[in-house]
């Protein structure tokens, strides 16, 4: 019993290191396992901090934010009785209840993306696979505002702005000291769709060639001479983290809305998709050269 309370307290001070969204989702994770643990029901639980299970459940997955009083009550209903250990986990309920850098920008981000900035930040590795636009982290400015024109045409130029500066931000993670690591795939339509003009897309382009060059970032085409591929469904994103208690998680955007999936067997059914179209794309080196080759017809 120490040891396990010992590891569990090790476990949440490492935590610590991590941003809010990532907290949010850890810390449900260890109060859920304690509840399990303890065979205590989500309805059960949900009385004991004056809520339903759906909330215990929202909680349990890091949804919203944690109350200091709930944590403390559910801490209590557990059997957690270690005051510092209450301690810890208090103290990172309230780490996780602090807003990230990008809550400054929750008036032009919808909620369901604000979850998605807040996992990138705290990845280690994303893969993506995208049909019709350059991935978001490889966008060049000006094809950034582009693409923030096509999709919100009624805007003010300083919403846009703002827009294309959050899409900045994002990318400065590619080159920090510890880069996040990002596998592109993408199809050739993406090159040769002339989003802003060949202005925009010959320095998109040559952007693309520029950070590729850079250790952390992979990027492959799926030209169009291979016909079908593995993913017919669409494009898709799968985080991945350092931590290894926080679980793969598949990204799916939709025109107003995202799905979130984490599950073992549809992260895995996206896994082998990817893996798949690791196979089918052009190589890195073969990428480069069909990349330089549509640079020189723009």
């Amino acid at each position: 019993m120490i040891e396990a309370e010992v590891g569990r307290a090790s476990a949440v001070t490492a935590y610590q290191r991590s941003g809010p969204t990532v907290l949010r989702i850890l810390l449900g994770g260890q109060l859920r396992r304690l509840r399990e643990s303890k065979h205590i029901t989500r309805s059960e639980a949900g009385e004991a901090i004056r809520a339903s299970d759906s909330k215990i459940s929202r909680l349990e997955l890091g949804r919203v934010a944690f109350k200091e009083r709930d944590v403390s009550d559910l801490l209590t209903l557990y059997g957690v009785i270690d005051e510092d250990e209450r301690a810890l986990f208090t103290s990172l309920g309230r780490q996780a209840n602090k807003p990230g850098w990008w809550h400054k920008y929750s008036d032009i981000m919808p909620s369901w993306f604000e979850l998605y900035v807040g996992l990138e930040e705290a990845a280690s590795l994303v893969r993506t696979y995208e049909v019709q636009f350059v991935p978001g982290l490889l966008q060049t400015e000006d094809y950034a505002r582009e693409v923030a024109l096509l999709g919100h045409p009624n805007v003010s130029s300083t919403e846009i702005a703002r827009r294309v500066e959050l899409r900045m931000a994002r990318q400065e993670r590619l080159r920090a000291e510890d880069g996040l690591r990002i596998w592109a795939i993408i199809d050739e339509a993406v090159l040769r769709r002339p989003l802003g003009g060949s202005g925009v897309m010959r320095a998109q382009l040559g952007h693309l060639a520029d950070m590729s060059s850079l250790p952390n970032v992979t990027f492959q085409v799926v030209p169009f001479d291979r016909g079908g591929h593995a993913a017919a469904g669409g494009p898709f994103t799968i985080l991945r983290f350092s931590e290894p208690d926080l679980p793969d998680v598949v990204y799916l955007e939709q025109l107003s809305s995202a799905l979130y999936l984490d599950d073992r067997d549809d992260v895995d059914g996206y896994m082998a998709v990817m893996d798949r179209l690791c196979v089918d794309a052009a190589s890195s080196a073969d990428t480069m050269k069909m990349l330089h080759g549509i640079i020189k017809e723009t």
